[in-house]
């Protein structure tokens, strides 16, 4: 790996590994007669913060499942997610009633899935384990890359979440809700971001401390960035926005448009749109 953040990018990859042996993801066993193993490789990925600036250095070990079978390799794979329309009535529910609006982050979100299926897979490439070097990956988690990864995440978690008292969402099956008397908080899981709304500081640090038992999780305090969404917020006025300004200054660079003259208005007045 020769590049300027080369020592960045190998941290990252050894933070990744360092994961999956503490989720305990895999195995090394003889590959079973008959059996057929799946080759693995790396994906880089930058995360920004809401200025578009490099938060951090990402390294996912994914699985090159390409020629899973249904019904063999994998039976269902559907997972929801959490509608955008979701959000932003939420958001407004929080600015309307002054609501504390805080954020965590699950570490290797889907290696906490539990796989049902036999799935066999080389050793990463540069990580063999010594004397240990023709021994193939029996996974026991659902690494990254396979099609039911998605699902057997969102079922750990909403197995998990249920049991705390959590109530699903009849519409929106990524946002729960728990009640308790007149105290209520409100969950909102979008993939591995999670968006904890709430009318109580006490249930809200309650149901972070259960997330942390449970899962690898990074609390981010109060939310300022979500899928790509910047909030902020002015409390004492009640003010609550949404903005992508760091999406639209990336898409301007994309298209080398970022030095172009900005305008008021998107066209000139009384110009004919026909």
């Amino acid at each position: 790996m020769k590049c300027d953040d080369s020592e960045k990018w190998f941290n990252a990859m050894i933070d990744e590994l360092k994961s999956m042996d503490d989720n305990k993801v895999w195995e090394l066993v003889e590959l079973p007669e008959g059996a057929k193993q799946v080759g693995c490789k790396w994906v880089f990925k930058t995360k920004r913060d809401s200025h578009g600036n490099i938060e951090r250095h990402k390294a996912r070990l994914v699985a090159k499942c390409y020629n899973q079978k249904d019904g063999i390799d994998y039976k269902e794979t559907f997972s929801p997610v959490s509608k955008k329309d979701s959000l932003r009535i939420i958001m407004a529910l929080v600015a309307h009633y002054n609501l504390e609006l805080h954020q965590m982050d699950v570490k290797t979100a889907f290696l906490n899935g539990d796989l049902e299926e036999e799935v066999y897979m080389d050793q990463p490439e540069g990580f063999l384990t010594t004397g240990k070097e023709n021994l193939v990956c029996k996974l026991k988690k659902s690494i990254y890359g396979l099609k039911q990864a998605s699902r057997q995440w969102y079922i750990k978690f909403n197995n998990t979440i249920t049991s705390y008292g959590f109530v699903e969402n009849t519409v929106d099956r990524c946002i729960y809700m728990k009640i308790s008397g007149s105290k209520f908080i409100i969950l909102v899981l979008y993939v591995d971001d999670i968006l904890l709304v709430a009318n109580d500081v006490a249930m809200l640090h309650d149901v972070k401390r259960f997330l942390s038992i449970n899962f690898e999780m990074k609390d981010m305090g109060e939310a300022s960035y979500v899928i790509g969404i910047e909030i902020f917020r002015d409390r004492s006025q009640g003010l609550l926005g949404l903005s992508q300004k760091g999406y639209i200054n990336k898409v301007l660079e994309r298209f080398q448009m970022d030095k172009c003259s900005h305008r008021i208005v998107p066209i000139q007045k009384g110009t004919s749109s026909v």
